[in-house]
């Protein structure tokens, strides 16, 4: 049985509110960010959450096996 659930930082994310999940670290620059290196998950309702490397990865194996294995195929967002 696989969980509907993965967690991101001290949350616990139900899959079925991700919308997408970033490619590529944030990058904006600013010498006050506090996110630079992380991740932005969007989820529905227009929220988001910020995720580190390994918690990004765990998402996105969390959601292909969830709708049953998409594929391996990770060249392409690495």
């Amino acid at each position: 049985m696989v969980s509907i659930l993965c967690r991101i930082d001290d949350k616990l994310i139900p899959l079925y509110r991700v919308m997408w999940v970033g490619a590529v670290p944030h990058f904006c620059g600013s010498d006050d960010c506090m996110r630079e290196g992380q991740y932005e998950v969007k989820l529905e309702q227009d929220e988001s959450l910020w995720a580190s490397h390994d918690e990004r990865d765990l998402l996105v194996q969390s959601l292909e096996k969830w709708q049953g294995g998409l594929g391996n195929d990770r060249d392409s967002w690495d």
